[in-house]
């Protein structure tokens, strides 16, 4: 018999022990997820330990089957699943398609027996290189895309057949997700929520080029939050999915490890909002290096959207992008909505030293 005072301090290490688990589960299931686009040499160096999945970018359609493209795609993959190694709960998926890498989905996806095929197929590959299951992006289901992808009206409830078939396929174990686009047509058109969030994992919430290669006005590509100027922004796109049904716990939202540059940006607002052309897309890791050292680029910092930018008054040229302070604010929104995780685009263009993961990681165990 547990003689009082022992019950007392049994129950109370019972309940802190209790606690402890909670919250440590509640740590754990904060999604970290990496894109990966590279090669095997590039794959063994993905820091592993800060992430909780890798997603290999990109497998594409040959006919209506999933295909890896070329040997030495395969031994990228290998690697990748190798990371297991560092870390054993790493779950590692395929991505399908990209930025114009889905030109012939809405013909492969608009039968039953093309989505069957593919979704055969997903699981033939899945079997044999060991990886954990699927990551749909085709860009974009019902709505323009890059130019010259076709698309109708029927992708979108072809969209919803096309993961429910694989989930038959794959069964419960096997992760499916998806990459969404996070402007307001696609939010709106592209996706029948209701129907499609029940047979998937998560959605990968592109809350990045919100302000594309084809705009020919600056903003934010990577805003937290809406201003007036600019609607488009994370917390827009998730306002929107949880105001529709959507789990916070299965919104995952993105941040850039990569910045947008335009040129001929006139002065005004320190070149936000302006005209422009533009110009190219850098790595975090040569903003990092390179222009934030520059001090011809003038750091701005918008404190209605969360999101800094530079401004080159000589060149006439902006840059918009994420920095360690958006990511943190990011970082601890996404917690603080209680939702999937956040993920980004592309691991490899993380600063080698004190970057922007570690930002992540820091803010994840606070």
């Amino acid at each position: 018999m547990i003689r009082p005072n022992a019950k007392f301090l049994f129950t109370c290490l019972a309940l802190l022990c209790l606690t402890t688990m909670g919250y440590s589960q509640a740590k754990s299931n904060f999604k970290v997820i990496a894109y990966f686009w590279g090669n095997a040499e590039q794959a063994k160096v993905v820091p592993a330990e800060k992430i909780t999945h890798v997603i290999y970018s990109f497998c594409h359609l040959k006919g209506n089957k999933l295909n890896v493209d070329k040997g030495t795609d395969s031994l990228t993959i290998q690697e990748l699943v190798a990371l297991k190694k560092k870390n054993p709960q790493l779950k590692v998926l395929l991505s399908l398609g990209g930025w114009e890498g889905c030109p012939t989905c809405s013909d492969a996806f608009s039968t039953a027996a093309g989505r069957a095929e593919f979704a055969q197929s997903v699981k033939q590959l899945t079997d044999y290189f060991k990886t954990d299951g699927i990551d749909l992006d085709w860009e974009y289901p019902a709505i323009e895309g890059p130019p010259g992808h076709k698309y109708t009206a029927e992708d979108k409830p072809n969209f919803t057949a096309l993961v429910t078939e694989l989930r038959k396929v794959l069964g419960k174990k096997m992760s499916i997700s998806f990459a969404a686009g996070g402007f307001q047509k696609a939010l709106e058109e592209s996706i029948d929520w209701k129907n499609v969030m029940p047979q998937v994992d998560f959605v990968n919430l592109m809350s990045y080029d919100l302000v594309n290669g084809y705009s020919v006005i600056t903003g934010h590509h990577t805003g937290l939050y809406s201003s007036v100027q600019q609607k488009e922004s994370t917390d827009n796109a998730v306002t929107y999915l949880i105001s529709h049904g959507v789990s916070a716990k299965q919104i995952v939202i993105g941040a850039a490890f990569y910045g947008r540059m335009w040129e001929n940006v006139p002065f005004a607002n320190n070149g936000l909002y302006q005209s422009g052309k533009f110009k190219t897309g850098i790595s975090y890791s040569q903003i990092a290096d390179v222009y934030l050292k520059d001090k011809d680029f003038v750091y701005n910092w918008d404190d209605i959207v969360k999101a800094p930018y530079l401004y080159n008054a000589k060149l006439m040229q902006y840059i918009t992008f994420d920095d360690k302070k958006s990511i943190e604010l990011k970082t601890q929104y996404a917690k603080d909505k209680k939702l999937g995780g956040i993920m980004f685009w592309e691991v490899k263009d993380d600063a080698k030293q004190d970057g922007l993961l570690d930002v992540i990681e820091r803010v994840k165990k606070k």
